[in-house]
């Protein structure tokens, strides 16, 4: 059985009073009264202070949307015109990995090591020199042959001239225009220079030859790009020099540096020629190769509908895709079909280099030619380039 506890008393009004008088005299219950009556003042304060500020951060809020914020235009387009070109100019740079499968799939395998280090090396160096020097060249006020401001992107606008896309995406996006160029020069210099060449002729394209020919013609002074107009080069024209996305400015550039860089060096190290029981040089690996040219394909989706700089333009960039797909799948069936009418065997390499060659070729008047054109376009250059 178990005991019961015993009854508490309930203390009445004056007993509890004077148990207050009592420990009111003891020092120690004084300390901890006055800390206890501290604190719980201290409390409502901050919770007087707290419902003070979020009234008056509601109130202000509602008072601030009482008319709506003016919104302008500009406020809206760049911002979304500099997120494309900022997308357009990934996909470009992505083409590196195209061009460095593309060289070590064709090449030997004796010389994919180097293919690797020469692709990886040269677009850290595009990088270095094209922030230095290379876009003050190409892309600042100076005369109809070269520009001189913005050395090291100092003293640059927020903004590229009325495009309204922020200064550093327009210098990114072109960036990787200027490692285009420099890697198609590579190509034919695998087997024909050495590391230390491939970084010389680097330095060259890079810094010098690209940004300065490509003043010409997308300079905002460039005697080509001022071509026909009033008190310029060919007035009587009346039309100036177009390249929407880079054959020329690009592509041939990169081109004939590549072409005079192979008559002045000469063949490749043990390169045989026909007349000497020789042959075209075989790709060491044709997977590695067609790959590379497919995501070369890929990115050209930012080299091409990217060169708009707007995304605003809907049309023109439906346009400029569609005329780049047509193109190179057009290059890409007369390349093999002449491939197969010449050599009596359907070659994958063939179609590769053709629908390439179409991409370069549409390059240039993609954003004008109709889709007929561009088929048209594609099929011609698919054929030339295995002539």
């Amino acid at each position: 059985m178990s005991a019961t506890k015993p009854r508490e008393r309930h203390l009445s009004l004056s007993e509890k009073y004077s148990r207050l008088c009592t420990r009111l005299r003891d020092p120690e219950w004084r300390r901890y009264g006055g800390t206890l009556l501290s604190g719980k003042l201290l409390g409502v304060g901050v919770v007087l202070l707290f419902m003070l500020v979020v009234s008056g951060v509601f109130f202000t809020s509602v008072h601030a949307q009482s008319g709506p914020p003016e919104v302008k235009a500009a406020d809206i387009v760049n911002p979304v015109n500099t997120m494309w070109t900022l997308v357009a100019a990934f996909l470009v740079f992505g083409m590196q990995v195209g061009f460095t499968m593309l060289e070590a799939g064709f090449c030997r395998s004796r010389e994919t090591v180097n293919v690797l280090a020469e692709c990886v090396v040269d677009t850290c160096l595009c990088g270095i020199l094209f922030y230095a020097i290379g876009f003050a060249f190409m892309f600042s006020h100076g005369n109809g042959f070269i520009g001189h401001h913005w050395f090291f992107l100092q003293g640059a606008p927020a903004t590229y001239e009325s495009t309204g896309v922020a200064f550093l995406a327009v210098w990114i996006f072109q960036f990787a225009f200027a490692d285009t160029c420099s890697t198609i020069t590579s190509g034919a210099m695998i087997g024909r220079t050495g590391f230390v060449g491939d970084l010389l002729y680097s330095v060259c394209v890079t810094g010098f030859i690209y940004p300065i020919i490509g003043h010409w013609a997308w300079g905002p002074d460039g005697w080509l790009a001022l071509m026909g107009s009033d008190g310029h080069f060919f007035q009587s024209l009346g039309i100036g020099f177009h390249d929407f996305a880079g054959s020329t400015v690009v592509h041939t550039i990169g081109g004939f540096i590549a072409l005079a860089g192979a008559i002045v060096l000469g063949p490749r190290l043990g390169r045989k020629f026909k007349r000497d029981g020789g042959g075209p040089m075989l790709p060491h690996d044709l997977t590695i190769a067609v790959t590379g040219g497919l995501i070369l394909w890929f990115g050209w989706y930012g080299f091409n509908p990217g060169s708009t700089l707007s995304a605003m333009d809907l049309v023109g960039i439906g346009r400029v895709a569609a005329n780049t797909t047509l193109a190179a799948c057009s290059a890409g069936l007369t390349s093999i079909l002449y491939g197969y009418f010449k050599m009596k065997t359907w070659d994958a390499s063939y179609t590769t280099n053709g629908f390439l060659a179409g991409l370069v070729a549409i390059t240039c008047p993609c954003y004008w030619v109709s889709p007929t054109g561009s088929v048209l376009l594609g099929g011609i250059a698919g054929v030339l380039v295995i002539v």
